[in-house]
Order: C-alpha cells, then structure tokens, then sequence
C-alpha cells in the first residue's frame, strides 16, 4: 500500500470572516486480487474516486461569544463526480481546479437515481479507526423527510442498516456503480444518506447564485384532521383528504395568502399531489412522503398551486416559494454569535424549538446569557440562562430590540423583568459607566457584536 498526497486551496470558514487556507488530501490505493479488479466494481470506483478530506475548524465559544474555541482537526470523506448539468464555465474551473491538484486517473462518478426500499448500498469513505479506505454494506430500509443534524432542515433522507460513523461524511453511497447519495449522519446503528436530487438541488443553487440561497418553504404548521367530527366542523366532504393549517411564518411568502384554519387538500408543482392525513404525498408508487419535499426542491421565487378549503368553499392560490430565513443562523462558521453586553449583563438570542414559527415577523426569544462579576450585578449571578421578558414594561421582540429598549432608556432605574418573575434593577448611568470598565477586565472587545453595530 502506498499514499499520494497532494495539496489543494480550500475555502474554509474558522475566523470571523473567510479565508484561503491550506488543506491535504490524501489518497490511499491498495492492491487487489485480479478477479476483483473488474471496471465496474465498488471497491475500483472507490480507490480511484474517493479521498479524505483533513479539516482545521473552530466553533464559536457559547458561553463567551465574542471569541472562539481553539481549533480542533477533523477529517471526513469526499468524492470527484460528473456533473452534466452545469454551465461551462463551472466545468472549465472544478476541472482545472482538480487537474491541479489531483492525479489526472481521478475518475468522476455519476449521480444515479434514488433507490428503493430493500435495495442495498455501499457506504465509502474514511471513518475514524484506521487510515485505509472503508466500505460498508446495507440494506435501505426507508426514504423520508428526516431533520438534518447540522442545518437543523428537514429534507428528504435514505435510511439504511450500513455503518456511517464520524469520517464518513462526504463519502458516497454506490449502487449499481453509481452514486446514490452522500452519507452525512447516524444515530444507534442507523446511516442516514442525503439522496442525490438534494445534492444536485444544492450544487445547482450555488451555481446559479454563487451562493446557496436555501431550500424553499411554505412557513406553515398543520395539524392532522383524522377526527370526523373535526372533519365535518371544517366543512370537509366525506371525499375530502386535507391537513389543517394552524399557524403561518409572518417572514414567509404564504404570509397573507393562507389562513389560519384553512384545509390544505393539494399541492401541484411538476402535477398535482393530494395531501393525505399525515402531510404526505405520493412518491413513486407504493410509496409517500411528507409533502414539504416537494416545496423544498421548488428554487426560489417559483410558483406553486396550492388548493385549500376555507368557510366550505375550494380556492386555488398560487404563491412564489421562498427560502424561509431563520431568526437565528444555525451554525455559522464565518460568524460570531450575536450578543449584547451592558453592566455586565451578557445578552444572547435563543435557537427556537424544532417546529415552532414566530408569531410576528422578526420575534426572537432573548437570553440572559450570563452575568459577570461586579458592583453593579451583585444578588443576580444566580439569574443566568433565564428568559428576557420586558425592558422597563415593555415587552421585549428580540435583541435588537433590547438593545434599543435600554439605550433609550430615559428613567433613573432600568427594569429588566425575566421569567418566572425575576426582577433585574441597574441605575442606568452607573450601569452606563461601568460598561467600559467590565469589557476591559473580561477582555470582551465590543458591548456588541458587528450585526448590531449598523443599528
């Protein structure tokens, strides 16, 4: 056995702002027996197309985000694919970029279709544990919208029995010769593989934007309608099959289109699908799946026809989908959290539940995070992590609008009321004048990270 190493430029995202930095790859080749040398084989397109990949990262602190934690190194897998789809000058850049920096036998694989249910993948790739390429049997057992570990997005996965363990991820999942998706998580001897139509749906987005815009979604919340007095109390037919609508993402382009209390009965994109009780939709033909896949591979701005039933009456509306942004960025390596510090009150934005929306557009649930040492915030150490409700009487939305709340404050005492009714007092000027102070001994470079800074 032998390596070849070579080196590449990778944009990688560890600092504040990115940066170019140096990444190897290694590539690990391994003798055969000559009856298993065949062209088609897994292990041949493995060896000739599959890497590792070695990574410098650092994730922001939580309890100081103003900094970040020291770097760590981590490896993962990766792959050189065919990617017929893409404009010229996309081609023209990855094949210089890989002529480059890899051996020129580097052989691009090609993206096949999804499988089904009881067929068998194989998972390749470089899990912790050894240094030589690993391949991996199993059988898929299902495909379903499945929440993603690292984006916090619900999309489409391939669930199979194949071990994937920490340095799979990246690594293709083969069959019939083809790459049928990329493994990226596992939870108690369960894969999970994103299926190639979210890949291609990704690299196509990149390219069109420069960066990827996000997976398109309607922002709603439903609730299933097995109940038949429910079903006759919204007026349904007894040949009606629909899912109720009970609340609607204010930031979202359904907004002012749908209601609350509006049946969902079909959704069409490339044809129409009825929604059965369990927000799902046919796939292929003995199997379905939850009907926001279909909203999430639409690109942005699209349209979809929605039918929905409302006062006993059908309506069609049609609505342009749009990515949802998120009032919190999930795990962003290129940004610092954001945070608002004043008299040694250390103010964060919480992550919202899994499937909560906001009530109104911009609302955020604000943290107080933590409370640093001084004259000033004696008696309230014992009040970190609790919930920020009103600044002065005035309910707060988020922490932009904290901020403003206590530096528009106009009286002698700042009131900050938290939850289960806790009371924070701070003279105001004194507080004022104690910031500077405590910066300085915390080594905390800002009252205030750069996202609030331009209000």
């Amino acid at each position: 056995m032998f390596v070849g190493s070579v080196r590449i430029l990778i944009l990688r995202c560890s600092n504040t702002s990115s940066q170019i930095v140096n990444t190897t790859f290694s590539r690990r080749f391994s003798s055969v027996p000559a009856a298993e040398k065949a062209k088609d084989s897994v292990i041949e397109l493995a060896l000739n197309s599959v890497v590792k990949v070695f990574c410098s990262s650092s994730k922001s602190n939580v309890l100081q985000p103003w900094q970040k934690n020291l770097p760590r190194q981590c490896s993962g897998s990766g792959c050189y694919v065919h990617l017929p789809d893409l404009s010229y000058q996309t081609i023209r850049f990855l094949r210089t970029l890989m002529y480059k920096t890899f051996r020129k036998d580097l052989k691009p694989l090609d993206f096949g279709d999804v499988p089904f249910p009881k067929e068998t993948v194989f998972v390749v790739g470089y899990p912790r544990g050894g240094d030589s390429i690993c391949i991996t049997k199993g059988v898929v057992s299902r495909i379903e919208v499945t929440r993603y570990s690292h984006s916090k997005t619900s999309l489409m996965t391939i669930q199979t029995d194949a071990a994937i363990n920490h340095g799979n991820s990246g690594g293709p999942a083969f069959m019939d010769n083809k790459v049928v998706g990329v493994a990226f998580q596992g939870y108690k001897n369960t894969g999970y593989i994103i299926p190639t139509p979210v890949v291609k749906h990704f690299i196509s987005g990149v390219e069109e934007n420069d960066q990827f815009p996000g997976f398109c979604s309607l922002g709603i919340l439903c609730q299933h309608m097995q109940n038949a007095r429910m079903r006759n109390y919204f007026k349904m037919t007894s040949k009606m099959i629909g899912i109720l609508i009970k609340r609607i993402n204010p930031s979202s382009s359904s907004y002012g289109i749908l209601k609350k209390d509006d049946v969902l009965l079909s959704i069409e994109t490339t044809r129409q699908f009825t929604i059965f009780m369990f927000d799902t939709v046919v796939f292929r033909k003995t199997e379905s799946i939850n009907f926001s896949h279909l909203v999430s591979m639409k690109k942005p701005c699209e349209t979809t026809t929605l039918k929905v039933l409302r006062d006993g009456k059908t309506h069609e509306f049609n609505i342009n989908i749009t990515p949802v942004e998120p009032l919190i960025q999930v795990c962003q390596f290129d940004k610092l959290p954001s945070y608002y510090v004043f008299a040694g009150l250390v103010f964060l934005p919480s992550t919202p539940q899994p499937g909560t929306i906001p009530k109104k557009a911009g609302e955020q649930i604000v943290l107080l995070s933590q409370v640093l040492e001084d004259e000033t915030t004696v008696g309230y150490t014992f009040l970190n992590n609790s919930r920020v409700k009103k600044v002065n009487g005035v309910q707060v939305e988020n922490l932009k609008h904290l901020r403003q709340l206590i530096e528009k404050c106009c009286t002698g005492d700042l009131r900050i009321d938290l939850e289960n009714d806790n009371t924070i007092i701070i003279g105001y000027k004194s507080g004022k004048r104690a910031t500077p102070k405590i910066l300085k001994r915390y080594g905390i470079p800002s009252t205030m990270s750069k996202d609030l800074q331009s209000l």
